[in-house]
């Protein structure tokens, strides 16, 4: 992960972490989001996924002073962005329009993102739901082909926890 920080801005691709609760998946990626602000001078942003989607909802209110642009814009545009709790909500059609139009619009425009997931792409125990059950075997490919070359650093931490 060293290699990251030290190669940025010239990092091509983002970081997708998955590892069951409490294995320090969110510590690693704030780690690394600082370690770019602080060591780089560049900007970046944190986001729970759970609460951008709250943030969303709140900008349909009538009196809110927040437009749903408002909410999405600093996500779509950041630099470098960390989006945890990658499938947390209930994968309803809405939850995965918001973040396929998320993951999409910083794909196209080539902005490095970094994912944290409890859900693994394998199943440990019967019943047990994957990523790939959260958010969609579409969204899922364009993850991998977000974060083709930190797939290995994926999978040495998913196999660790």
């Amino acid at each position: 992960m060293q290699r990251f920080v030290d190669n940025y801005p010239q990092v091509e691709s983002g970081l997708l972490f998955l590892g069951t609760c409490g294995v320090g998946k969110t510590h690693l990626a704030v780690a690394l989001l600082k370690q770019v602000i602080t060591e780089k001078g560049d900007g970046g942003l944190f986001y729970d996924f759970r609460d951008l989607l709250r943030e969303i909802q709140a900008s349909w209110d009538s009196i809110s002073q927040t437009s749903e642009w408002d909410v999405l814009k600093p996500v779509l545009e950041a630099r470098i962005l960390v989006l945890d709790e990658l499938g947390a909500n209930k994968p309803t059609e809405w939850v995965r329009d918001t973040i396929a139009h998320i993951i999409n619009c910083r794909y196209n425009d080539k902005r490095l993102t970094i994912f944290t997931s409890n859900f693994l792409d394998t199943p440990t125990k019967a019943g047990e739901e994957t990523l790939t059950d959260r958010i969609g075997v579409r969204l899922r490919s364009r993850l991998y082909e977000m974060v083709q070359r930190g797939r290995d650093t994926r999978s040495r931490f998913q196999e660790r926890y």
